[in-house]
């Protein structure tokens, strides 16, 4: 038994010594024991993508560069064992930080511009922007987020009503749900919605409503993907699954090379029992404006923002060095750092009411909110 087990950990470190690694010179260190924060990126490149992949998201000379279609930071606290998700709307409005001095993009920028000069421009761009310290990234692309969903056998989330992705008529992700209820996803499915921007649901046949909350109704709908995966790996966890989890994005993910294998395993095992309803999950407080210079951004909003990544961290975040920017390229104004102590949020995503085929019609809620949306099942 000793050798084996010894056996399966030694091939799942072979299987992580493949994930491609980058240098990180703005990643913060981690004192042992203590806090910290992962960058987590979806990278929409489309560099490598042929055949199927090419046809369903385009091929590089279609879409050039890269930029961040989502970025979260997961705050890590080992000695409580918890973890917490913070959203960042991909067209917050900011200073981008880290830039080349031959970037032919505006400094003035949406934030995952940033992006495409790597990784190190948008977390040194985080860090400057918000006082959020970052101690290493996960970067993963359109075919890890389906490897990943199909590696736990499909996730099961339930709709209210139907659903697509509705562009004036072009279905931009290929979402397209033809009947409600609770079903399961398979990987490619489950991308098509993490990237709905123009979501509408059906609530008569024929009847189609728009949710209208582009990006921040995105973020909620991804984090739902995200809940459901938690639960799926949780509840098949053993060495063999999670050798297919990681075989099965190994190609797909590029981390920071602070990040060890040793270190993702030490993570799996903690973290293996950990419920997805249980994942606190947060967005920076925005609200849409039109720029002259970069089209319709997201403005934050203070001191909302100020108090939400407060509760993220658990306590004051670092002095900001640009801060965010309104719709006319003026620093928002920052608040202070207050001395108050700060009291994390300790309260978990509410669970998922039972599945139903017979929906009510949507109630008012706010951006990503409403009835309308998926929830595990």
């Amino acid at each position: 038994m000793l050798v084996g087990a010894g056996s399966v950990y030694g091939y799942l470190r072979f299987r992580l010594g493949e994930i491609h690694t980058i240098r990180c010179p703005s990643c913060a260190a981690v004192a042992d024991g203590s806090p910290y924060n992962v960058l987590i990126v979806g990278s929409d490149t489309r560099a490598g993508n042929t055949g199927g992949a090419a046809q369903a998201f385009g091929s590089a000379s279609l879409v050039g560069g890269q930029r961040s279609d989502t970025i979260k930071i997961l705050h890590i606290d080992p000695a409580a064992g918890t973890a917490r998700l913070l959203s960042i709307p991909r067209d917050t409005y900011v200073a981008l930080s880290g830039m080349p001095k031959n970037s032919e993009l505006g400094r003035d920028n949406k934030i995952n511009a940033a992006f495409n000069y790597g990784p190190d421009s948008l977390l040194q761009t985080l860090e400057n922007s918000f006082g959020i310290p970052i101690s290493h990234f996960v970067i993963i692309d359109f075919a890890g987020v389906i490897n990943l969903v199909n590696s736990v056998g499909g996730i099961s989330l339930n709709f209210p009503y139907p659903v697509r992705d509705d562009d004036n008529g072009n279905n931009n992700s290929g979402l397209s749900i033809t009947r409600a209820g609770c079903q399961e996803l398979n990987g490619n499915t489950a991308l098509a919605l993490a990237r709905s921007r123009f979501y509408q649901y059906e609530v008569h046949p024929g009847y189609w409503v728009s949710d209208g909350s582009g990006d921040l109704g995105r973020i909620q709908r991804q984090n739902v993907i995200i809940e459901a995966t938690i639960n799926k790996a949780r509840s098949t966890y053993n060495p063999l699954t999670l050798n297919s989890f990681i075989g099965s994005v190994v190609h797909d993910v590029t981390v920071d090379q602070g990040m060890s294998g040793s270190d993702l395993i030490a993570l799996a095992q903690r973290y293996h029992a950990f419920s997805g309803s249980h994942l606190q999950t947060a967005t920076l407080p925005t609200t849409g404006a039109y720029s002259s210079a970069a089209g319709d951004v997201e403005v934050v909003q203070e001191p909302a923002a100020q108090q939400t990544i407060s509760q993220f961290l658990g306590t004051q975040p670092n002095t900001t060095l640009t801060a965010p920017l309104t719709a006319d390229g003026s620093p928002v104004t920052v608040p202070p750092p207050t001395t108050a102590p700060v009291t994390p949020s300790t309260s978990p995503t509410p669970s998922s009411p039972s599945p139903s085929t017979t929906p009510s019609p949507p109630t008012t809620a706010g951006p990503g909110t409403g009835s309308f949306n998926p929830t595990p099942c």
